[in-house]
């Protein structure tokens, strides 16, 4: 669609508008005239009808009020009531954003407040809800974006012209076809290529945790892959599996545009820099450094749940919720303009969880359905009430025997489920009021989770919006925040539960607690999350009791003697969740192909589906290139 910029202001008042621009696939339009800003009569709505694009309108900056009178302006509009927090101006794009309270009553009535605010001070303005518990990496977030807004705006700027400038590359032949650079039929370093004659696009770019070696990462070196040809990335989650490289993309050259929703864009950010943490203190060179993460976060754009955008001249994405963590999100690609629909679920939960709503099934159309297989085996089926009621009968008799409970979780999602599960339990005093202590990331996260209430379920998004019911707000939930603090919990008496990172024991203060905790009977260790061969909680759970480790230089034996139990309370689907969700995914995808699990569950899952539901289906390897269309 070449020049629609120029045909947008051909069907309005030319003179009108000073500047028009794009913030990505959305168009907005500057004007100096105040009256056309507050009343444009229909203009843009007419506007928006006839290109079917969203246009927004905002003041020119030199028509803005100066920063100090419109925030004073701002704090004499708003009711005392809302408890204002902060006010940011992004001038560049002529928006302020309000942090408050309670956003209900900054709102007002029909949005009656906001209209007092854009009439008085001609900045557009945004209520924010200021979260329950503060984070540092959303503040950080926030800074590295105002600091550099008129970068920001450029960006967006040149992402939009990508997008609506006209096809740069083939336009005769129609074909679609992924590559898949890493989690083809192993679990960790998640990355897809996925190409047609006009575009390359990567579905996330993970590490394997469990690795220590150049198979940690994607294969970035395939002949398909090259960094200067692509024009997007698609993150499904922030879990680092597929998410934990993508700051070495920019390392690499690129500056294109990073799509995710805004839980992802945080809790990856916070990842990534622990990860950088944790390889520094090992003795190791960071793959990357927190220059690029601020570029990730610099070149992220983040989007709704069901929100459509153009991405590429022949892609269009939308989210859907996946499920298995705080945004988690399941990409649906329209490609070609309805030639081919591909649906990418990252990993899903297909049920309700303590925290989330079920995966979506429903979609406007659907051909080819990329699905994970990480319990994808005959025998990975689970019964989570029953995994609830084990993890409480084993909580139970580790405080009889006076003993600690350390449970290894992963920084985001199983550990927010745990805490649900014990706010619950020790508040209907099924089990004993122990303090629970919350180690390494996990309070920043469970900060995030308070700040993007929308993305988690009904009851606990309605606990939240009350701060006397908010369970993470809890007192039995515990900070550390030191070596200091966690070496006096080791060695004061009593019971506890602790919740560290990371899940499988491959760093953090996890591995600290074990080594102190190892040799006592008296203490127990639960794993609640999937343990990939190689990692030192594998090794453990698979029953070895003699581990050698490495300490101020020297190497000793770390002999288990703590009790070793296993409690899937996972984000993943099992066995049945995804057969289920394979056949009420709507409409039915007439091919399949089956990623994320060990190469066994991804050829056993992709044998049943088709035996099951009559479709084609492919489980490739590493390396493979799979053609769609």
């Amino acid at each position: 669609m070449p020049d629609i910029l120029k045909e947008i202001v051909k069907v309005l008042p030319g003179e009108k508008i000073s500047e028009a621009t794009f913030e990505a696939a959305n168009i907005v339009l500057y004007t100096k005239d105040k009256d056309f800003f507050l009343d444009n009569q229909g203009s843009i709505r007419k506007a928006v009808s006839e290109f079917k694009k969203r246009i927004e309108l905002r003041a020119d900056p030199s028509v803005c009020l100066g920063l100090e009178e419109a925030e004073k302006i701002i704090k004499e509009i708003l009711p005392v009531e809302s408890e204002i927090k902060d006010i940011i101006f992004d001038p560049p794009r002529s928006v302020v954003i309000i942090h408050v309270e309670k956003p209900g009553l900054a709102i007002g009535k029909r949005g009656d407040l906001l209209k007092q605010i854009k009439a008085k001070t001609f900045w557009v303005p945004f209520i924010k809800r200021m979260p329950p518990i503060q984070s540092e990496i959303i503040e950080g977030i926030r800074s590295v974006l105002y600091q550099n807004a008129d970068y920001r705006k450029k960006f967006l700027n040149k992402t939009g012209h990508r997008i609506y400038d006209g096809w740069l590359r083939d336009k005769k032949h129609e074909w679609i076809r992924t590559s898949f650079l890493g989690a083809a039929r192993q679990v960790g370093r998640s990355c897809l290529l996925l190409q047609t004659p006009e575009s390359r696009v990567l579905l996330d770019c993970g590490i394997d945790v469990s690795e220590d070696s150049t198979e940690s990462y994607p294969y970035l070196d395939a002949p398909e892959f090259d960094v200067n040809e692509l024009d997007a990335v698609v993150i499904s989650h922030s879990h680092l599996d597929h998410s934990g490289l993508l700051p070495y993309l920019f390392k690499l050259g690129y500056k294109g545009p990073v799509y995710c929703t805004l839980p992802t864009r945080d809790i990856s950010s916070l990842l990534q820099l622990d990860m950088i943490k944790i390889q520094r203190g090992e003795g190791k060179e960071p793959i990357y450094t927190s220059e690029e993460v601020k570029a990730t976060v610099l070149h992220t754009i983040c989007l709704d749940y069901e929100a459509v955008t153009d991405i590429t001249p022949d892609i269009r994405l939308t989210f859907y919720n996946a499920g298995h963590m705080l945004g988690s999100s399941i990409s649906h690609l329209n490609i070609g303009n309805g030639l081919h629909n591909l649906v990418y679920t990252g990993d899903i939960k297909y049920s309700r969880t303590n925290l989330l709503e079920p995966a979506n099934t429903q979609f406007p159309r659907v051909e080819t359905l990329i699905i994970e297989a990480t319990y994808g085996g005959k025998d990975n089926v689970m019964v989570e009430t029953e995994a609830d009621q084990y993890m409480v009968d084993v909580i139970k008799d580790t405080i009889k025997r006076k003993g600690k409970v350390l449970m290894p979780v992963l920084g985001s999602g199983r550990a927010q489920e745990v805490m649900i599960i014990m706010e619950r339990l020790i508040r209907e005093k099924q089990i004993p009021d122990i303090p629970v202590y919350i180690d390494g990331m996990l309070w920043d996260i469970t900060a995030i989770h308070t700040a993007y209430p929308e993305f988690l379920n009904r009851n606990i998004r309605q606990q939240i919006f009350h701060k006397d019911k908010n369970p993470f707000l809890s007192p039995i939930f515990k900070r550390v925040g030191s070596q200091k603090e966690r070496k006096k919990i080791i060695l004061e008496e009593g019971s506890c539960l602790i919740l560290a990172t990371s899940g499988m024991l491959t760093g953090g203060p996890s591995v600290e607690y074990l080594k102190n905790l190892a040799e006592d009977k008296r203490h127990t260790l639960i794993f609640s999350c999937y343990q990939p061969p190689g990692s030192l909680g594998h090794r453990i759970r698979g029953g070895e009791t003699e581990l050698p480790f490495r300490d101020q230089g020297k190497t000793h034996i770390l002999n288990i003697k703590m009790e070793i139990h296993k409690v899937e309370i996972t984000g993943h689907s099992d066995r049945r969740q995804l057969m289920n969700y394979v056949k009420r995914c709507n409409p039915s995808p007439r091919k399949v192909i089956v990623n994320h699990g060990e190469s066994s569950r991804c050829l056993d899952l992709a044998s049943s589906i088709h035996k099951q539901n009559r479709i084609e289906t492919v489980a490739p390897k590493n390396l493979e290139c799979v053609r769609i269309k």
